[in-house]
């Protein structure tokens, strides 16, 4: 099977839309693949904070990102689990600290470049569902679907703060809110891939819908899916 045949859904949103949760769960309805592609930048972050590299070097974190060796793994219970360089990276992947080092590495085109051929290869029989802010623009222009996920910006703090308040982590709404809404005028006004969905794309608002609701609406939206 040629990699065209392969139906590849890609799904993109802002932080807190819901994407990685939503991807996640479609593409084990659908018995996909799934690549988290910010998994990887913040892989490499993770990878360049341990070498404890210059965040502003950016020959270094291209050197980075191409040494770090980059592997997904299920858990005993299914959960996902992501090894950098051989260690279970998981749960530092998911620290404000690493999402910030993310952000700063994925504007850098070397940086892109050097990952985008190991985000194609996630294309495999019987399909993938991807999700990052270019998988739809740039890695994956041919996909059969797109989606692109909102919500509120005050939904998208209330839920950030519940999962790091189930996690023990001290913080505030009204900070977090703070932030989500710098990060949507970063991430919206960045010159290297800006978060602006492909124009083929079908948005889907999540304000006020549960998991399983938004779940169903995007796999009516697959060929061969729908109702």
């Amino acid at each position: 099977m040629t990699d065209a045949a392969i139906p590849v859904l890609t799904i993109v949103g802002p932080s807190g839309s819901g994407m990685g949760t939503i991807s996640r769960a479609v593409a084990a309805r659908l018995g996909w693949h799934y690549l988290d592609s910010g998994a990887l930048y913040r892989a490499v972050g993770v990878a360049a904070g341990w070498a404890d590299l210059d965040l502003g070097d950016a020959g270094a974190l291209v050197r980075c990102a191409f040494d770090t060796t980059i592997a997904f793994r299920d858990d005993p219970g299914g959960e996902p689990r992501v090894l950098v360089n051989g260690h279970d990276a998981t749960d530092e992947l998911r620290t404000e600290t690493a999402g910030a080092a993310a952000s700063a590495i994925a504007a850098i085109p070397e940086v892109r470049a050097a990952l985008k051929e190991r985000q194609r290869a996630f294309r495999q029989p019987p399909g993938l569902v991807a999700d990052g802010r270019d998988m739809g623009t740039v890695i994956f222009p041919d996909a059969a679907t797109k989606v692109i996920l909102t919500a509120s910006a005050e939904e998208r703090a209330e839920r950030r703060y519940k999962q790091l308040r189930d996690k023990g982590v001290s913080v505030t709404l009204d900070g977090l809110l703070r932030e989500i809404l710098a990060r949507d005028a970063r991430d919206a006004n960045r010159e290297v891939a800006p978060l602006r969905p492909a124009a083929d794309a079908v948005r889907i608002d999540t304000t006020g819908q549960d998991t399983a609701a938004v779940v169903e609406r995007v796999l009516a939206l697959v060929p061969g899916r729908a109702a």
